[in-house]
């Protein structure tokens, strides 16, 4: 909508002109690879986000990159489903090689999933699932969290082995949550809505699943697939930083 990819030179100048010292944006997966699995990635995709960082360094403003922000590959959705698929695995891992890579001397601060705790509650944005609002809703979700878990590892993976001392986040949709009186009810009720984003942190921040997880998935019937080497890849992988969009409270 504000044309950025004509207009990020005047742009930028503008934000350099208000003092500011970061730029939180994004790097769109198809304009790297345009149908998310491609054999070699788009050379003209690349050279636009190196001139998008060079001209952000000359205001002395500092890039801090998602690499999945809302905009997964309609071709990839289209041919395999959703992040229930573990087929995005290799393919993000791939994806965020690449980026990683070409940026390594260019961008010290990342973040792998925009708002990864939507996976719940809006599937379709998160995670590329269109889902029913049913009782299988919560064995799709899961998956698709646990997949994205297994691909995030792997980006911190190789940004720590390739960029040292670069930071790369997990991020959330994390507004603030007050129960509505003292009541010991509503106290617990209010920690089990938060424990339901705080879930993805406690994974990705400490590298294990909590131990509330299995509760609640007896409770929900839900038997996530994981092979073999995850839960080892997901705990020597913890991210950075926790970031969050904040819009309410309530």
């Amino acid at each position: 909508a504000t044309d950025f990819y004509h207009h990020y030179k005047e742009d930028i100048a503008l934000m350099g002109e208000m003092g500011f010292k970061c730029f939180r944006m994004s790097i769109s997966w198809t304009r790297i690879f345009p149908n998310g699995d491609d054999a070699v990635p788009n050379e003209a995709g690349l050279a636009f986000y190196e001139n998008v960082f060079d001209e952000l360094h000359k205001y002395g403003i500092e890039p801090l990159v998602t690499l999945s922000h809302f905009d997964i590959p309609i071709s990839m959705v289209q041919r395999f489903g959703g992040w229930d698929n573990r087929v995005w695995i290799d393919c993000f891992e791939k994806f965020a090689h690449i980026v990683i890579q070409r940026y390594h001397d260019k961008v010290k601060y990342w973040l792998t999933f925009n708002e990864i705790n939507n996976t719940l509650k809006l599937p379709y944005l998160a995670a590329g699932m269109v889902v029913a609002d049913d009782a299988s809703a919560p064995q799709r979700q899961y998956q698709a969290a646990h997949n994205m878990f297994v691909a995030n590892a792997l980006a911190v993976k190789a940004c720590h082995e390739m960029i040292p001392g670069a930071k790369i986040g997990c991020m959330l949709s994390l507004s603030t949550a007050y129960p509505n009186t003292c009541r010991p009810e509503d106290v617990m009720e209010t920690y089990q809505l938060r424990q339901r984003s705080l879930f993805f942190s406690d994974v990705m921040l400490r590298g294990r699943y909590p131990s509330y997880i299995d509760r609640k998935w007896e409770e929900l019937g839900v038997q996530v697939q994981m092979e073999p080497g995850d839960f080892e890849l997901i705990a020597q992988n913890n991210n950075d930083y926790l970031a969050f969009s904040y819009y309410m409270t309530s």
